[in-house]
C-alpha cells in the first residue's frame, strides 16, 4: 500500500523553494521519508539525495517550428485563418510608400535619360502624388498610350 508522503513533500517544497509537483522522492527509500516528520529530518534527506528537485519543463517548440516552416511556405494562411481587415495585416501607408517611391525612381530615370522632358516629369510626378496611377503598371501603360518608350537603351 502506498504511504501518504504529502506532509514530507510539502516540507521539502517549502525548504527547496519549489512547487510540490517538482519534488522527487527516491522510491527505494520511501520508509525513511515516511518516518521523517520534522523539517530537520527532511533537510537531512535532501542532503543525502533521497529527496530532489525535478528539472523545470517548458512547452516544446517542436510543433511550433514545424508549423512556422509551413507558414513560411504559405500554408495555414487562408481566408479562414484571417482576423481583422487587410489593413491590419499590412500597413497601407507602407504599401503606398513602396509604390510611390518606385514610380518616382522610374520617372527620375526617364527624365535623366531624356525620354521625358522636365515639364512632363513634373506633371507625371504630381499625378502620381495625387494617386492618378494606382499601380506602377498603370503608369507604364499611360506612358505607352501616349507614345513614350518605357525602356531605354544605353
Amino acid at each position: 500500500m502506498a504511504q501518504d508522503l504529502s506532509m514530507q513533500r510539502r516540507l521539502a517544497a517549502e525548504i527547496l523553494g519549489v512547487g510540490e509537483s517538482r519534488i522527487w522522492i527516491d522510491p527505494s527509500r520511501i520508509d525513511d521519508v515516511a518516518s521523517a516528520i520534522t523539517r530537520e529530518e527532511v533537510r537531512r534527506l535532501i542532503k543525502e539525495g533521497v529527496i530532489k528537485v525535478k528539472p523545470k519543463h517548458s512547452p516544446s517548440r517542436g510543433r511550433w517550428r514545424e508549423r512556422h516552416e509551413a507558414r513560411k511556405k504559405g500554408r495555414h494562411r487562408g481566408y479562414g485563418r484571417r482576423k481583422g481587415e487587410a489593413s491590419a495585416r499590412r500597413d497601407p501607408k507602407e504599401e503606398w510608400m513602396h509604390r510611390i517611391r518606385k514610380m518616382r525612381r522610374y520617372l527620375r530615370y526617364l527624365r535623366d535619360h531624356g525620354v521625358i522632358d522636365r515639364r512632363t516629369y513634373r506633371k507625371l510626378y504630381m499625378w502620381a502624388k495625387g494617386g492618378m496611377f494606382p499601380t506602377f503598371a498603370s503608369l507604364k501603360r499611360w506612358l505607352e498610350e501616349h507614345g513614350y518608350p518605357t525602356s531605354v537603351r544605353k
